[in-house]
């Protein structure tokens, strides 16, 4: 399978029940539990594109 022929990964961020915040990651029409509890949604921000970008790295 050739990387132009994979999903597009994206990021969500969520507030969860608790207050607190997670990112999302969505590949194509699967979706990955939230990661984190972060304080506040910056860092759930910074935290998401982290991921992602150690994630298009390894394409």
């Amino acid at each position: 399978m050739s990387s132009d022929s994979k999903p597009d990964i994206k990021v969500t961020i969520e507030k969860l029940r608790n207050g607190r915040w997670a990112f999302v990651l969505k590949r194509g029409a699967v979706v990955y539990p939230a990661h984190g509890q972060f304080t506040n949604q910056i860092e759930a921000i910074a935290a998401g594109q982290a991921a992602l970008k150690a994630l298009e790295s390894n394409r």
